[in-house]
């Protein structure tokens, strides 16, 4: 039988709520961690707090991990600091904010920063999961690197029709 194309990792999302100092807004989050598997705490659990600072469970998230996406996930290892990009979206409820996505491929979360208001940060990728990112891409080797086709140099098809209304007016001089 042959090896899943995909993996789906439940993690955990830890989020700092920090006072804001404008009188327009009341606070300001900021995702700063995942945890490997998911704590049986409700989602938006105080962890801690102190005057300034209040750090929150989040909720569950899924890592989704493709096969074709396993030369952006080695990329990701590869680059000395490898992270995972936590989204959040901003919501009209009592927590102003829902976990929209967490996921390992770069340029995932980089799309999702120009899609409207939401708040998207790279946090450190928990040792156990750079171990399992690791075997997935070892189980689904990159494909080889992208070819991009060269253009033909051949004549623009705006050419020959120049070409021609010279010779037109070439005979009637």
């Amino acid at each position: 039988m042959s090896e899943p194309t995909s993996l789906r990792i439940p993690v955990g999302v830890v989020v700092e709520r920090h006072r804001a100092h404008t009188p327009w807004l009341e606070a300001i989050y900021r995702p700063v961690s995942v945890l490997y598997g998911v704590p049986t705490a409700a989602p938006w659990t105080t962890i801690a707090a102190d005057e300034a600072v209040t750090t929150l469970y989040a909720g569950e998230a899924l890592v989704e991990l493709f096969r074709t996406d396993t030369a952006q996930y080695q990329a990701n290892l590869a680059s000395g600091v490898p992270s995972l990009w936590v989204v959040l979206r901003p919501v009209v409820t009592e927590i102003p904010l829902a976990l929209l996505k967490v996921t390992a491929d770069p340029s995932e979360g980089e799309a999702f920063t120009g899609a409207g208001n939401d708040l998207v940060e790279a946090v450190p990728m928990p040792p156990a999961l750079i171990e399992t990112v690791a075997r997935f891409i070892a189980q689904h080797p990159p494909s080889g690197s992208f070819y991009k086709r060269e253009r033909d140099r051949s004549v623009p098809a705006i050419e020959p029709a120049r070409r021609r209304a010279k010779e037109r007016t070439r005979g009637h001089d």
